[in-house]
């Protein structure tokens, strides 16, 4: 830890802030509930007076979020055992959805989520965030360690007070752009997608980062069951007019039942086991108006039907399949963040926003656009700093927690491997706390000498 943390020293202009910075993530990784910072004042057994303190850390000037995203892909490059496949490593992508009822929050907005289960309700009122994560551990347990979150929707207006065309676009372009961010200290990457990502604008974005060619980046999605592909253009038939960008169209759905005969069948490791999957691999043209070529897999496991789609000619259809067995793991960094972690029970609000219109009018002008003064503009977007600088925290806790859990993993158990507060893990928390809460105590020791 010590190690770990050390490097982020460059990213604060006072060590009073670096040293706060370490107590915020030691409280994060020891927190006993989701109540926001008041959890850290009491599990790390802090002064009442540190709570002003600790609000006014998220706002602070003295470290600014690209530095701290920066520093933490460097660290994550030096230190965490990287899955990697063809010298490109593997990056998890996805957008997570919190509830949020505050009228003065930035950023709130009104939300569509799907799922299942019948206790969630169909749309709700909060935060969009994009999340980038990079797969990393031993074959035995792989995780999605979370490199950064950042807010991706409802935030468009904000930045757009200073002229900036940050965060102007869609969730899907902007997702694209974080991927990026994350391969460029790696130099090569492979970026695992669901299928809502599959689109048009994404790809274009994508081959403009891919241009230049000193990184590259492919994208490993799925692709829904009604999408209509198209075959190559025939090079043999002449005809007067330009060359065709198409050829016949394809339903990929009706390849189960017509190339039912070319099917192979390949032991795959999926979900931690290995199975018969039979698939075939076609490379097609995808996209109106782009028609690019892209690699399609369609597997038949059981009753299930899927299409994996990939940008990266050049890989295996397994290896393909496997990996976006992958995907899932960010979904599991998305509950532990939420339940064990906390890393999005923030509160933070502004006093010079309007109050949130939960039913806006048609034609109506929303409540940001009112907002003409400078200084409330800047201390909207210091909110909005303070919201992703802590969840930026919180990212750094959660990774620090799987990096201690690769590490240290001979020393438990085989039956008991797990990096959370568990009842199979008692002693070894308990130990954890202990160490944990003499280093934190011991810096709070040197900024209040007259406590003991």
């Amino acid at each position: 830890m010590n190690e770990v943390l050390s490097a982020f020293r460059s990213c604060f202009s006072r060590t009073a802030t670096f040293e706060w910075f370490i107590i915020i993530i030691v409280g994060l990784m020891l927190r006993t509930d989701r109540l926001g910072v008041t959890t850290l004042i009491r599990d790390l057994s802090l002064h009442p007076r540190s709570y002003e303190t600790l609000i006014h850390f998220f706002r602070s000037s003295a470290w600014s979020l690209e530095s701290l995203r920066l520093t933490w892909l460097q660290v994550i490059r030096r230190v965490a055992p990287l899955f990697s496949l063809n010298g490109a490593v593997v990056l998890v992508g996805d957008g997570m959805k919190q509830a949020k009822e505050a009228r003065r929050m930035p950023g709130v907005k009104k939300l569509h989520q799907e799922s299942e289960n019948s206790s969630k309700a169909q749309y709700i009122f909060g935060h969009l965030f994009g999340a980038i994560g990079i797969l990393m551990g031993t074959p035995q347990k792989w995780f999605c360690l979370p490199l950064f979150m950042n807010l991706q929707d409802g935030v468009k207006t904000m930045f757009g007070w200073s002229g900036s065309s940050e965060r102007q676009d869609s969730h899907v372009v902007q997702m694209m752009d974080q991927g990026f961010a994350a391969a460029k200290p790696f130099g090569k990457a492979l970026l695992l997608l669901d299928r809502y990502f599959l689109s048009v604008p994404a790809l274009k974005r994508l081959n403009e980062w891919n241009a230049p060619g000193t990184t590259r980046m492919h994208i490993i999605t799925k692709a829904k069951s009604n999408t209509v592909a198209y075959e190559y253009p025939s090079a043999t038939k002449k005809r007067r007019g330009r060359p065709r960008k198409k050829g016949a169209e394809v339903k990929r759905k009706s390849l189960f039942q017509s190339r039912a005969d070319a099917f192979q069948t390949a032991q795959v490791a999926i979900y931690g086991k290995d199975e018969a999957v039979p698939y075939l691999c076609l490379d097609l043209l995808w996209g109106q108006g782009l028609y690019q070529k892209l690699r399609f897999v369609l597997v038949q496991l059981g009753d299930q039907l899927s299409i994996l789609v990939s940008t990266d000619l050049t890989l295996e259809a397994t290896d393909i399949i496997r990996l976006y067995g992958y995907r899932f793991k960010i979904e599991c960094t998305f509950r532990e963040m939420k339940q064990a972690i906390g890393g999005f029970s923030y509160h933070y609000c502004s006093k010079s926003m309007s109050k949130l219109k939960r039913y806006l009018k048609k034609g109506e002008i929303h409540p940001l656009e009112q907002v003409t003064n400078e200084k409330d503009q800047t201390n909207i977007r210091l909110t909005v700093k303070a919201i992703e600088g802590y969840v930026m925290c919180s990212c750094i806790a959660m990774g620090l927690l799987q990096l201690l859990a690769v590490k240290y993993s001979h020393r438990v158990p085989a039956r008991f491997f797990r990096y959370l507060r568990t009842p199979s893990f008692l002693k070894i928390r308990l130990w954890s706390i202990c160490a944990n809460l003499f280093f934190a105590c011991s810096l709070t020791t040197r900024m209040y000498p007259y406590r003991k």
